[in-house]
């Protein structure tokens, strides 16, 4: 025994002794796995100016979200409008693999899709929070998804601007005949809506807005709001601000992912760009329910902009060009109809519960200062 004891230790160190080496070797195969992979790199073209604030900004920090939790894996190059390809062509350029994700607004592409606009916003439509929760909880993205799938395009909420102002006019709207000519900048359904109270919309992206209200070629334009309005200057080029919202009531933006490029992330890479899109949405609006606060602040008490809001008769007439406008996109195409069944539904029900809730709320909070 005594000679049996120290060869049965030593065996027993010589096998564990292996098995440190089997697993430490392993480890290192991982490591050396890990540590040579080769980081992805995307390219990302937006609708917005390069850094303007919120719009612009927004794309970049998502990329940085990406990079951060993919531990450098996966990295995205963000092109303003215009350094890689114009503003309005970022849908093809995803769309061709030339870029593998965009951002932008989807009712810039109704000439493509025509459902695109109800994933944007349709005038007296859904507001932020509701068409956040028809996309999530409502079956909104799938039908989305769907409706951008021939294209080989996948969408994601991208963001969201809150209730959009009515837009910078250079003279008053005191009735429906004051819409009579005026050449407006506004996209999606609402331009339609203004062409039946005889104004004569225009397509420009936001970098041309400026220089268009300067010139004179446009007589009014709508923006976003506050925060992007003041950052553009459109205070310097039209005395009045009409606040009325009516066009854009939760303006949602998107992120558009080339598919093909998409499915050739591993899994966790994919739920990294999914989970950083979720995180861009949320946090975009509560960017501007902060800024757009501070920013009419600075119109009024520092640049002596004139709030003003359409008369009653406007939003009525604004209301029944909706309705007519609405109905004839419906009809035109099977796959609107749709979409829009959806979208119509999730609304009824949500507007029920928030006249009940949000609107009464509002009500009751009106006067009242906290001490």
């Amino acid at each position: 025994m005594k000679r049996i004891l120290p060869l049965l230790t030593a065996g027993l160190l010589v096998l564990g002794l292996a098995g440190c080496g089997k697993d430490s070797e392993s480890q290192a195969g991982t490591e050396s796995a890990e540590s040579g992979f080769k980081p992805v790199t995307w390219k990302m073209v937006t609708t917005w100016p390069k850094n303007f604030p919120g719009l612009g900004t927004v794309p970049e920090q998502f990329a940085k979200d990406v990079e951060v939790m993919s531990g450098g894996r996966l990295k995205i190059k963000v092109y303003g409008a215009g350094e890689m390809v114009p503003a309005l062509q970022t849908f093809d350029t995803v769309k061709s693999g030339a870029a593998q994700i965009g951002h932008g607004a989807a009712y810039y592409w109704k000439g493509k899709v025509p459902a695109a606009q109800i994933f944007t916003a349709l005038p007296f439509g859904m507001n932020a929070q509701e068409i956040n929760s028809w996309f999530y909880y409502g079956g909104g993205l799938e039908l989305w998804q769907q409706a951008y799938q021939p294209f080989g395009l996948i969408p994601l909420p991208g963001g969201n601007t809150g209730v959009q102002m009515a837009g910078w006019f250079r003279k008053e709207i005191n009735s429906v005949e004051d819409f009579n000519g005026l050449k407006m900048r506004i996209p999606g359904l609402a331009g339609e809506v203004i062409t039946e109270l005889g104004a004569i919309p225009v397509s420009l992206p936001g970098g041309e807005i400026f220089s268009s209200m300067q010139s004179g070629a446009i007589d009014a334009t709508d923006w976003v709001g506050p925060y992007n309005d003041q950052a553009f200057g459109l205070y310097k080029v039209a005395p009045y601000y009409y606040v009325t919202g009516w066009q854009e009531a939760g303006a949602a933006m998107e992120f558009i992912i080339n598919e093909a490029a998409f499915n050739g992330l591993p899994e966790d890479l994919q739920r990294i760009v999914e989970v950083a899109a979720e995180k861009t949405n949320a946090n975009m609006l509560a960017l501007y329910t902060s800024e757009n606060n501070k920013a009419l602040q600075s119109l009024i008490n520092e640049h002596g902009v004139q709030i003003k809001q359409f008369p009653p008769e406007v939003v009525s007439a604004l209301q029944t060009a909706s309705k007519k406008v609405i109905a004839e996109m419906v009809a035109s195409d099977p796959q609107t109809a749709k979409i829009y069944q959806s979208y119509k539904t999730f609304l009824s029900r949500v507007t029920q519960y928030h006249e009940l809730t949000e609107l009464n709320y509002y009500q009751n909070r009106q006067g009242v200062e906290l001490p």
